[in-house]
């Protein structure tokens, strides 16, 4: 079992949390997030994606979708080094040759790769290029209950072969229960750990399981922790940092800086209208290990015909 101090916590607000609104997210409410998870121990904050401006419609999102260098410095200032700040890239939609600098002249410590387990070869170009350029690098396989082992073992046993400091879990679509992520966390660490390398784990709560996965994973190795404050993120949302923290409080991890926060911002976030979190649409895309797409459109049209929907999504 890890100990407290072996544990890592990213914060994902910026980034999952954007995908809920566009990444439109005021500088004081970045500014405050990032003062609070720096107060309340966490290790990693991610600002958000890096998303290439070629692909995508600069006048259609907020500034955390492409999160450039520059914009990072507007909100931390100098860098607490209590805190490590991370990006997200997408294998496909990251101009990681043009757009990510050295190290030495940029301030963020840690680039995460979201991959697909059929993208595994590019995903593996990008970490080697970004790896050399200093940072620490993660990959992230995405929609993994839809993987097979045997799938899961060749990337891995690609994985080992690169500088990646870990390898996450990532449950896109809210499918998996505690059995499952105790399988899949004992798999990853079995070929990542003797490489000296880390299981993380990404959760969504579709079936209300994001904070059990989360400390479940933990609890058979896992050791990169995501979660988000208040659970903001697409959909049916993420681990509950207040949770997770609560869970862990203690001489590393502090509650009351996040529970600050969530007074301040994620409350009136909510009560401003920005939707995300569990209901049932979420809960049956879950169910049938399906992408949340159509439970975001139920969700949005106010849609409650429920056993239609579970029916279409039973059949596809």
């Amino acid at each position: 079992m890890n100990t407290v101090d072996s544990i890592k916590i990213l914060d994902a607000t910026l980034r999952d949390g954007g995908l809920v609104n566009d990444f439109y997210f005021t500088d004081d409410f970045a500014r405050a997030l990032y003062k609070a998870n720096i107060e309340a121990g966490v290790d990693y904050m991610e600002f958000g994606y890096r998303a290439d401006k070629k692909q995508f419609d600069v006048n259609k999102f907020g500034k955390w979708k492409f999160t450039t260098d520059e914009d990072i410095l507007g909100i931390i200032g100098k860098k607490d080094p209590r805190m490590k700040i991370s990006i997200m890239t997408d294998v496909g939609r990251t101009d990681y040759i043009n757009d990510i600098k050295p190290k030495k002249d940029s301030p963020v410590d840690l680039v995460r790769v979201a991959t697909y387990v059929h993208q595994i070869d590019d995903c593996i170009k990008m970490i080697n290029h970004i790896s050399s350029l200093g940072y620490e690098v993660t990959c992230n396989i995405m929609a993994i209950s839809t993987a097979t082992d045997q799938e899961l073992i060749e990337c891995l046993n690609k994985l080992v072969k690169t500088n990646v400091i870990g390898v996450y879990i990532v449950d896109s679509y809210g499918s998996l229960y505690p059995k499952q992520v105790r399988h899949l966390t004992k798999l990853f660490h079995d070929i990542l750990a003797p490489a000296g390398k880390m299981v993380g784990i990404h959760t969504h709560n579709n079936q209300q399981c994001a904070f059990a996965n989360t400390i479940e994973a933990k609890a058979c190795g896992a050791r990169l922790l995501d979660a988000t404050c208040h659970g903001m993120g697409r959909g049916a949302g993420n681990c509950f940092l207040e949770g997770l923290i609560g869970y862990l409080d203690g001489k590393k991890y502090h509650l009351n800086p996040v529970l600050d926060f969530v007074r301040k911002y994620m409350i009136p976030l909510k009560e401003s209208g920005v939707e995300w979190g569990y209901n049932t649409s979420y809960l049956l895309t879950g169910l049938t290990n399906q992408h949340p797409r159509t439970a975001i459109a139920a969700t949005k049209d106010k849609d409650d015909n429920f056993i239609e929907q579970y029916k279409f999504l039973s059949y596809k």
